[in-house]
């Protein structure tokens, strides 16, 4: 460094900051440029259209709060009919085939207790029908 000035040395230090900088911003604009090229791409290739927006009254929140009423008063109702209960849990671990059948079987000797638990049941059943959401799976 003998003969240089300190506003030579100042000068190429800024000069190697501007590079570093001019580098960044090429390696970012690539990056970004490639993700355009990759994710833009997908979504023509795709071509589908954005899903509508939910009706009123029709969104996840709508349907969490319908269905935290119904499990609330549904718990209510099983704790308040021991032998509805026993049933209920007897069921845990069978196949959903044989749960659809013991079900179906135990509602048709028992329509008092299908009648309550679909009252019970209705605020969720409505919101899906209003709103067109399907049924939960195995449900």
């Amino acid at each position: 460094m003998a003969g240089r000035t300190s506003a030579e040395g100042g000068q190429r230090m800024f000069n190697s900051v501007q590079i570093a900088r001019r580098a960044l911003a090429g390696m970012v604009g690539a990056g970004a440029m490639g993700g355009v090229m990759l994710f833009g791409g997908a979504a023509l290739a795709s071509a589908e259209p954005a899903p509508a927006p939910p009706a009123p009254g029709c969104t996840a929140a709508d349907l969490a709060e319908a269905s935290g009423t119904v499990g609330t008063a549904m718990a209510a109702y099983l704790f308040s009919h021991p032998d509805v209960n026993d049933f209920f849990t007897s069921l845990r671990g069978l196949p959903n085939e044989e749960i659809r059948g013991d079900v179906q079987n135990y509602m048709s000797a028992h329509p008092q207790v299908e009648s309550e638990i679909n009252g019970i049941r209705q605020p969720v059943t409505d919101l899906r029908n209003r709103c067109d959401a399907p049924a939960p799976m195995g449900g």
